[in-house]
Order: structure tokens, then sequence, then C-alpha cells
């Protein structure tokens, strides 16, 4: 647990950490002017982009800073108090990551695993196709019909298509019910919201752009059908107790009250992103456990799109099931940065072992080529969060609360997770 009343470290080092973290946001908005997915949030002072934008640094001298300030933040004291110890990790290896984005910029060629390793602080374990067969068995069992389970499957999934006329509607009952039940455990500061938009032509299918001031914009992406299972994901996901609740707690707790500047600045590609993501897929299960979920769906959302209720079981089951193909991505991912797969055979892989159809699957091949490793993030990052929450919490409902919110309100690392 992080000892929040601690003595904080010693003027001195207390000025180096700082002076540390104001380089790092220095040198990542930096890069976020030749890298347009990079700056994820930021809601620091204006003055200080506008310098960042008037100095005009290149990738090269970016990745040389990025070297030197790492060396600097490496040579500090470990301070006596927890929070601050991990702050002091947390910024070394957020300013590594930095360096390790800047490298590929320009030029730099890294595998899969070296990738995701310099970036996200994680290595995500391969799979053959003989674990995605064997998850494709019991699949089989569980769909009617003949022919490839895929087809079986989307065949299966397509009775439970959201509307689009009724996606609204269900969307908001969605973040009505998760919000409702993060606030039984989560206290959050007065004033804290989000505005949903409804977008096409996105590579992903929902997003989650903190605006500071405890304010979020939540895009919902309606290029494909909207499965009913998605509203509710995606509410907790990009919203309660997700996204919206990780970067209002982080502006509440260590911008706010502690005056770190680096957490006013997000940095896409960085270990915060496994630990963003991870959380807000870990945070559906905690807001809704299983057979929570499928009562509270029954109940609320399959009447509101117009679905029949009766097959929520079912419809779940088979869910479960599907989402043990989750590492399939990344296999395709892999596969694509280390040049084993073209886009079209990467695509036949996701359609065969992640059973997504087509037009899925053409997506994910567009997110891949855009985000890289960055899909180790949700299947990875999830399960990292969750076995870090269980171990401490002991299968308590109230402990994993009170974890969770423990873990969105401090400066984690994923190795620090993994116990490494």
């Amino acid at each position: 647990m992080v000892d929040t009343a601690s003595p904080s470290p010693t003027p001195s080092a207390q000025s180096q950490l700082d002076a540390a973290a104001k380089e790092y946001v220095r040198l990542v908005l930096a890069l976020g002017e030749h890298d347009a997915d990079y700056v994820d949030a930021w809601y620091g002072p204006a003055e200080l982009r506008d310098a960042v934008r008037a100095e005009a640094k290149s990738v090269e001298s970016i990745r040389r800073e990025a070297g030197a300030l790492l060396g600097r933040i490496t040579a500090l004291p470990r301070p006596d108090a927890e929070i601050d110890r991990l702050r002091l990790d947390y910024l070394r290896t957020q300013t590594s990551a930095l360096g390790a984005r800047a490298a590929m910029l320009s030029g730099t060629t890294l595998t899969f695993d070296e990738e995701s390793r310099a970036l996200y602080d994680a290595i995500a374990p391969a799979h053959g196709t003989e674990h995605f067969d064997e998850l494709l068995r019991e699949l089989d069992a569980e769909l009617p019909g003949d022919g490839p389970v895929s087809e079986r499957l989307e065949a299966f999934r397509s009775r439970f298509v959201i509307p689009k006329e009724r996606l609204d509607v269900v969307f908001k009952k969605a973040i009505e019910g998760c919000r409702e039940r993060t606030l039984q455990h989560i206290p959050l500061p007065a004033g804290e919201s989000f505005t949903v938009e409804y977008v096409t032509d996105k590579s992903w299918s929902g997003y989650n752009w903190y605006q500071g001031n405890f304010r979020s914009l939540i895009q919902v992406n309606t290029d494909l059908p909207v499965f009913i299972d998605r509203a509710l994901d995606l509410a907790c996901h990009e919203g309660y107790p997700g996204h919206h609740v990780y970067n209002v707690l982080l502006e509440q707790h260590l911008v706010r009250e502690r005056g770190w500047i680096e957490f006013t600045v997000y940095p896409l590609f960085s270990p915060q992103s496994l630990i963003a993501e991870g959380s807000a897929n870990y945070g559906i299960d905690v807001a809704f456990p299983k057979e929570e979920k499928v009562a509270w769906e029954r109940e609320h959302l399959f009447p509101l799109a117009g679905l029949d209720g009766s097959q929520a079981e079912r419809y779940y089951r088979v869910f479960e099931l599907t989402s043990k193909l989750a590492y399939a991505g990344n296999e395709a991912a892999r596969g694509l940065i280390d040049g084993t797969l073209t886009d079209e055979t990467a695509a036949a892989w996701l359609e065969k072992y992640a059973l997504m159809a087509p037009e899925r699957a053409k997506q994910r091949i567009r997110f891949i080529r855009q985000y890289r490793s960055y899909v180790i993030n949700y299947n990875l990052g999830k399960d990292l969060v969750e076995a870090y929450v269980e171990a401490l919490a002991g299968g308590d409902g109230e402990a994993r609360w009170r974890v969770f919110t423990e873990l969105l309100s401090s400066p984690r690392l994923p190795s620090g997770l993994a116990g490494e």
C-alpha cells in the first residue's frame, strides 16, 4: 500500500525531483510535436507548451536529452517515503520509454518484445496455435449449427447488436450504472464529468480524451455494429471506474495536492498506458462481477436495446469463451512488427483465432499499424492489475475497491505490479 502520510524527501532531493519532472514534461511535449499520437492528454501551463513549440527540438536532440535526464534521475538518492520512491521510479521508467520512442522515430528497429519492454515495461507471453485451437474447440461445442466457428459466432452475435437509433440511450444507461456503482466506493471531486460523442473512421472502438479540471471527452466509434456487451464495457472502461476516474484521481491527488507536474501530461507510448488500460479493463469486473453484470444488463440494457433478455446468460457464456482469445491479437501484432506476417496473413489469423469478422480484422490491423505493441496493454495489463489487486484484497469485495482505488491514485509501474 502507498503510505501517503510519510514525510517528504529533504528539500534538496525534492527540488531535484521537481526539476527532473519539469524537464521530463518538456521532452514529452517536444516529442509530441513530431508524433501526433504521443501526447494523449495535457493540461499543464499553456506557456510551457508555447515555450516547447518555440524551441522546436529535433527528434535526435530529444533522444539525447532524454538519455541525459535518465542518467540524472537514476543518480538521485532513494527517498524515504514509499510514495516518493514510486515517483522516482515512475520518472525514471517513463523517461526511459520516452528515449525509446524517440529512438524509434529516429529509425531504430525493435522486435515486438523489445518494443513492449522499452515502451511499456512489460513483455506479453507468446501463445502458439495449439493454445487457441483448444479454446476454439470449447467454443465449437457451445455454438449451434455447422460450418466454421467464426461464421457461427458472427451469426450468433448478430442477434445482439444495439440498433443505432438506440445506441445513445443504451450507452447513457450504462454510464449511469457504472457511475452509481463507482461512487459507492470511490469519492470523486465535485464537478467531475465527461461528454460523449459518436464518431466514425477510427481504428479504435472507444477513446477517452482527458481535458483536465476533472473533465473528459469520450468518443464512441460507430463504424461497425456495437454489440450489447460493449455498452457497459465501454462505459466502465472509458468512464467509471476506468480512464476518466483514473485521470481524475491522478489530477486530484498527485497534481493538485502534491504539485507533481509530470502527471499533467500523459505520453501514450509509455508504461503509464499499461496501468491505464489494464485498470480500465479490470475495472469492468470490479464494478460488475460476472453474475451481477449479466443480471444488470438483462434488466436494464437488453430492454432498452430491444433485445431478448432471456438469452443473456447464453450470450455471456459465449462472450466469456471468446474473451480468452484476447491474446490472439498480440500474436497478430507480433507477426506484423517482426515481419513474419503481412496485413493479409495477419487479418486471416485474426479471423481464425480471434474470431473477428473480416471488417473487424481490418480495423484491428489498422489499429496495430498505428499503435503497434500497444495491444499488450489491454490483455496483459488487465492480467497484471487483476493479479496485483486480488493478491492484496484476498477476495474481499470492499478490499478490492480499496486496493483498486489506491492503484489509480498512485504512480505504479507494470514491473511494480509484477513484483520485479
